[in-house]
């Protein structure tokens, strides 16, 4: 990773307020909470992307693939091979959907919503331990400037 730049704004503004600086400290605390939270769920055997699916078909059942990769934004591609292991570890299983013989309905299996319900507990504890740790308003502010940023990224007619 590069290291974080010299700030290129007024010598009175702070480090906590460059925007770049922010940026990388963002950056690396995704890094850190994705290892911890991964390492986590490796203890039970899934991988990140395989409890993204199982975490997402808990929510909504049915999911075709195209669906299922718009939601975790990846190509249909990078879903067939992880669908394909999850059905064959019996997670996960397709089934027909009338009318489409080309697409299938993804749904959870008993044994995948036991393992999906044991990963979300894992996030849960957690988020608990560290985020949680914040008071409410901490948290309210934080939700407000997460939220206000997601709205600036969707509106870069940059990003693709």
């Amino acid at each position: 990773m590069p290291s974080e730049p010299t700030s290129t704004h007024h010598p009175a503004e702070t480090s906590a307020t460059d925007p770049m600086r922010v940026w990388f400290r963002f950056i690396r605390l995704n890094r850190r909470v994705t290892a911890a939270v991964a390492s986590e769920l490796r203890a039970l055997g899934l991988s990140i992307p395989q409890f993204d699916v199982l975490s997402t078909l808990t929510e909504q059942e049915g999911l075709t693939q195209q669906d299922l990769a718009s939601r975790l934004y990846v190509t249909k591609g990078n879903v067939s091979g992880l669908i394909d292991r999850l059905v064959e570890a019996g997670l996960v299983e397709r089934r027909a959907i009338v009318g489409d013989r080309r697409s299938h309905a993804l749904h959870l299996t008993s044994e995948g919503a036991n393992l999906a319900r044991q990963g979300l507990a894992v996030q849960t504890s957690y988020v608990s331990r560290t985020l949680g740790q914040l008071d409410p308003g901490s948290i309210a502010e934080l939700e407000r400037l997460v939220l206000l940023w997601r709205e600036h990224a969707r509106s870069d007619s940059s990003a693709v």
